[in-house]
């Protein structure tokens, strides 16, 4: 379990249209485990942060204006493989900005995430 720290992000919740999809996305990608609670919230601890996805028809995107989660991976062109791989869709390809690179995806059930590297 994750130490909660007073003044700090302690746990994010995000939506998802897929909750199965979700789930096996992240489990395969980083592997996550998770905890369900019922059949439209599930939980992951992924040893530093702790959060969980519900149920729901509408998820979020930059473009929406929503918070963007952003992942670290020093291995960016093969983590951008393997989110293809395991059915995630490119939002916006690798890119360049000052302290890195990254790139944007949307997982299967929906929401948009981020993956940088130095």
């Amino acid at each position: 379990m994750h130490e909660s720290l007073p003044n700090t992000i302690d746990y994010v919740e995000m939506p998802s249209r897929d909750l199965a999809a979700t789930k096996a996305f992240f489990a395969q990608l980083f592997g996550w485990s998770f905890q369900d609670f019922g059949p439209d919230y599930c939980a992951f601890d992924d040893g530093r942060m702790a959060g969980g996805f519900f149920a729901s028809e509408r998820t979020g995107s930059v473009e929406n204006g929503s918070p963007l989660i952003v992942f670290y991976r020093p291995d960016l062109e093969k983590i951008h493989a393997e989110v293809v791989r395991l059915g995630g869709k490119i939002a916006r390809e690798i890119f360049a900005f000052p302290g890195g690179r990254r790139f944007h995806f949307e997982a299967p059930g929906g929401g948009e995430f981020a993956v940088w590297a130095e």
